[in-house]
């Protein structure tokens, strides 16, 4: 029994080990590319390791043009958006889950049945409000929604929160402590896997943004990492070295950000589904 458990095991792992092979090898040939002149690229027998690395490649992609104002810009969007995700879905999932008042059940099966409409049918509604509010070319349409709660984000902290014993609350009660002494000294302490969950999914969300930034902004000195990638491809689409570096200049910040927080991201996703 435990040799055949043993065996099973192995090709468990050697079957996941092949998996992350294929999964991670888009991302290998992105940066070996980057290193690279256009010719090595497209060698046959491909060369998996560049001779010389041509680190001037990223000198060239990232000053062909303005990369360093898109990262402010990019930079800008994705902390508002991250610092409005975190405290107003924080602050909603804290009434859906913790507290009583009429209409609760309504109107969390209402913001569930939000997330079935597809963002394609809002797109136009939406564009119009933002023109008659002469918000179009700024970074409000991107930043200030966010800010209003975000109905997945929402759903994934009241689910965490469910399984917090409220056995806690009435103990702070008794104390005297007040609802938001509980939201702030009880439940966030206990909530920072869902709450870095949350602000992975709205850092790489925003980061990645492509869609937005193309609808809303304008002129080219509030373009976004996204659309400068874009009008990058667009003028060096033959010049596959400097566009393989800048793409991984792009991709960087959320590969760093998801390896940092993966061990909280599998905890966090893990606790949300114990209760509901």
């Amino acid at each position: 029994m435990q040799r055949s458990r043993r065996i099973s095991q192995i090709l468990v792992y050697a079957i996941l080990m092949v998996g992350s092979l294929f999964c991670l090898l888009p991302l290998f040939w992105l940066v070996r590319s980057s290193f690279m002149t256009s010719l090595q690229i497209f060698e046959i027998p491909p060369i998996w390791i560049p001779a010389p690395f041509k680190f001037q490649n990223y000198v060239e992609a990232l000053t062909t043009i303005n990369f360093g104002r898109f990262f402010t810009n990019t930079l800008i969007i994705t902390v508002s958006c991250l610092a409005g995700a975190l405290i107003s879905s924080s602050l909603g999932a804290y009434s859906y889950a913790r507290l009583k008042w009429p209409g609760r059940n309504f109107f969390f099966a209402l913001l569930l049945a939000s997330m079935m409409l597809p963002g394609a049918v809002t797109l136009i509604p939406t564009f119009i409000g933002w023109k008659m509010a002469g918000l179009i070319n700024t970074y409000f349409p991107l930043i200030l929604p966010v800010w209003f709660g975000s109905a997945f984000d929402i759903f994934l902290l009241r689910q965490f929160y469910s399984t917090i014993p409220k056995d806690l609350d009435e103990a702070a009660y008794v104390d005297g402590a007040g609802l938001w002494t509980i939201y702030w000294r009880i439940i966030i302490p206990l909530s920072k896997p869902a709450l870095i969950v949350i602000g992975l999914f709205s850092f790489m969300s925003s980061w990645n943004d492509f869609m937005g930034p193309l609808v809303y902004v304008n002129e080219e000195s509030k373009f976004t990492m996204a659309l400068g990638l874009q009008m990058f491809q667009s003028l060096h689409s033959a010049q596959w070295h400097l566009l393989m570096a800048a793409s991984t200049v792009v991709i960087l910040p959320v590969i760093i950000v998801f390896f940092i927080g993966q061990r909280y991201f599998i905890e966090g996703i893990t606790l949300t589904g114990l209760k509901g």
